[in-house]
């Protein structure tokens, strides 16, 4: 059955359908804001921030002992606990939930909460609590790093907005909750998923000079030459020089900001501009809300209520759910991609019961899976723009880049999708993309064992 008004559709649906030089203009724009964002007189104009990391060492495979992690960077806190003897890593975690009103109560109120988590951990899993344990800290906000293991908060994104922690050094608020519980622990260094998603693959995978997150949020690191590092503050004879890699060091991009400044205003659809109005943080993170699993869902429930106004979808009549801002999850975009026209739709069907849409027929099914389609390439493209930039500049002949999140993991065809937009957009480098295991949790205690190996050595 053919869809009511196919021309209609056609047209609300095309500006979501850029052109591949429209992508090659938006790498163009993106490399030069990171280029703004690696130095010193341009970089207060830049979306993409550039922060240094400080993270210039991966591990070598002499790491020992136990190590904590925690893993902040969305509704859900994660602590770990994190074993290594060699290239033998085994790992033990507890998931707890951040509850909406400490995610936008105080500060204080948020580290107390994380205190109390690794309390009931050490307890749960009868740890020694007379043995001061090593912490990384997975930490995904955008962060001026100061050092490996002292970071200024930048701003709060995905949902959070606790107040007395932006320009706040977030391990000296961590130490000081922690104290208070009297639980030995030490951060010993703090990152962000992305560095986490990198170093999880940099251990099984030598060749991964590239992080990236997609999911609740999206961001990316890269290993950068220090020369091009125009801010770069640190000991070029450090005693990590010795362990990885000469004249390099971790940059955390925060693209999610790329188009703050309006670069991105070219490819804005109305869609975009009401998400944006309903967002917590309206005028931020630009990029972040055209791709992430935060905000797509709503971009393609936007889409369809065009679409349901116009006639074309539902015989003319939404739901009061579909109706509600956000309601429209983003995993529903991956189920109704993932269904099939011969199984008669199950899965797109239980989507539209689950949001009380009570007329459809198999024409609409078809057209939601049109939107779902439209709405996660365009967003799958965007990254790929992106992670072009980042190949381009780690000028080496075969890169892995590490990848993360939830939107990559789940949605049926991301991988794909990146995959064959990057062959496009960087025809001449060999890639791959690899799933990273846990590198918020475990990149993270791979940063605090190598920052431990260092230190014990000197």
């Amino acid at each position: 059955m053919l869809p009511k008004n196919p021309k209609q559709i056609e047209e609300i649906l095309k500006p979501l359908q850029l052109s591949s030089e429209t992508y090659g203009a938006i790498k163009q724009k993106m490399d030069d804001d990171m280029t703004n964002g690696l130095s010193t007189d341009q970089h207060t104009l830049a979306d993409a921030k550039m922060y240094i990391t400080y993270v210039r060492a991966v591990p070598n495979g002499t790491e020992v002992g136990n190590f904590l992690a925690l893993d902040l960077g969305g509704t859900n806190f994660r602590v770990l606990l994190i074993k290594l003897d060699g290239g033998e890593v085994t790992m033990q975690s507890t998931i707890y939930m951040i509850p909406e009103a400490i995610m936008t109560g105080t500060g204080a109120q948020l580290f107390d909460h994380i205190a109390n988590c690794i309390d009931s951990f050490i307890e749960d899993k009868k740890l020694d609590r007379t043995v001061e344990l090593p912490l990384g800290f997975t930490f995904s906000f955008p962060c001026k790093q100061e050092g490996l293991a002292k970071a200024r908060l930048v701003t709060w994104t995905k949902g959070f907005n606790c107040s007395g922690v932006v320009n706040e050094d977030i391990v000296r608020l961590l130490h000081e909750s922690v104290a208070k519980k009297q639980i030995k622990v030490r951060c010993i260094a703090v990152i962000n998923d992305t560095v986490g998603a990198l170093m999880s693959c940099a251990h099984e995978d030598n060749r991964c000079q590239i992080g990236l997150i997609l999911g609740t949020g999206t961001n990316a690191c890269y290993m950068e030459k220090i020369e091009r590092v125009q801010q770069w503050d640190g000991d070029d004879e450090s005693p990590q020089e010795k362990y990885l890699y000469k004249n390099g060091v971790i940059i955390n991009t925060e693209w999610g900001a790329f188009g703050n400044s309006k670069a991105l205003n070219f490819i804005t659809t109305e869609y975009d501009t009401n998400v944006d109005k309903i967002s917590i943080n309206p005028g931020k993170q630009i990029y972040e809300k055209m791709i992430s699993g935060m905000y797509m869902g709503e971009i393609a429930r936007q889409v369809v209520i065009k679409l349901v106004d116009a006639g074309c979808l539902f015989d003319g009549v939404a739901s009061e759910k579909l109706r509600t801002p956000m309601a429209f999850l983003t995993k529903y975009i991956s189920e109704i991609e993932s269904d099939e026209e011969f199984d008669n739709f199950v899965k797109t069907r239980q989507v539209l019961d689950e949001l009380d849409v009570e007329r459809y027929r198999v024409a609409d099914c078809l057209v939601m899976q049109e939107v779902c389609s439209v709405v996660s390439t365009r967003a799958a493209y965007l990254a790929a723009a992106g992670i072009s930039v980042l190949l381009d500049r780690v000028e080496k002949p075969e890169v892995t880049i590490g990848v993360d999140g939830s939107l990559y993991r789940y949605h049926p065809k991301f991988h794909d999708l990146i995959t064959e937009k990057l062959s496009q957009l960087s025809p001449h480098k060999k890639f791959k993309l690899m799933l990273s295991h846990d590198g918020s949790g475990k990149g993270a205690a791979l940063v605090a064992a190598v920052a431990w190996r260092i230190y014990c050595s000197n």
